[in-house]
């Protein structure tokens, strides 16, 4: 599989809706982690990524931008996007972020704690739950994505899928997305995480990914380089909303 351009791949496709990016970078020094959220409707553009603390550990959040715009099921918007646990990081498109979380805790792998799960319950789209756990256990980095989807729209059927990527390039990383472009319903993503490089320190790999993502649909972006000798990291959050 040949490597893209992220900035390209991402700019390319103006509703790819919500995205994971995992990897290495350039360096070899940080598992990166990025994750943002779009929207075409309005109570899918009210919101904003907000960090808060639960035991010690940093939670990344979505929250509603205006509160007097939400509407319908809030379980579908508002959800912790991003948990820690030990030297592992969670990233999710949705609340299944708690159930991985929970899962680990108890000892089952991030497969079979996504087994409880499916895809997101908002027929025609079903769109799909993308997850992403980064795991620097021992000062190496391995990291796994899954995808929930149902089989072409049938909501009887649910697809489930995880990559799992051990001691990746510098440099490299996947990209996994909700759908593959606009549509109504939307289509969902299809085929393996897409291999792409990961360029430049934080703050020029932040501001090319929230240059490449289109200007009507882009709603937040996280970002996170975590030191994979130590753990420790630093983390970009933008919001459209402000």
């Amino acid at each position: 599989m040949s490597v893209k351009d992220l900035f390209e791949e991402v700019s390319s496709v103006s509703y790819p809706g919500r995205g994971i990016v995992a990897g290495c970078s350039e360096d070899g020094k940080y598992a990166v982690a990025a994750y943002w959220t779009m929207g075409r409707s309005a109570g899918s553009r009210n919101r904003i990524f907000v960090t808060d603390s639960e035991n010690g550990s940093e939670v990344v959040r979505t929250k509603a931008f205006d509160e007097t715009l939400i509407a319908g099921d809030p379980s579908l918007i508002i959800y912790a996007a991003v948990r820690e646990l030990d030297s592992k990081t969670i990233v999710t498109n949705g609340d299944q972020t708690d159930t991985i979380y929970e899962g680990l805790k108890k000892g089952l792998t991030f497969e079979q704690s996504l087994r409880s799960r499916k895809y997101e319950h908002d027929g025609p789209n079903w769109t799909p739950r993308i997850s992403s756990l980064l795991d620097i256990t021992g000062g190496k980095l391995n990291y796994t994505l899954s995808i929930l989807k149902s089989d072409d729209g049938n909501a009887d059927c649910t697809l489930r899928q995880t990559f799992d990527y051990e001691a990746p390039f510098a440099g490299e990383g996947r990209y996994i997305h909700t759908y593959e472009g606009d549509g109504n319903p939307l289509p969902s993503f299809k085929g393996e995480p897409v291999k792409v490089s990961i360029k430049g320190n934080i703050d020029e790999f932040t501001d090319k990914l929230w240059t490449s993502l289109n200007e009507d649909n882009k709603v937040s972006l996280f970002v996170r380089y975590i030191d994979i000798a130590t753990g420790s990291y630093e983390e970009k959050i933008l919001n459209k909303n402000k």
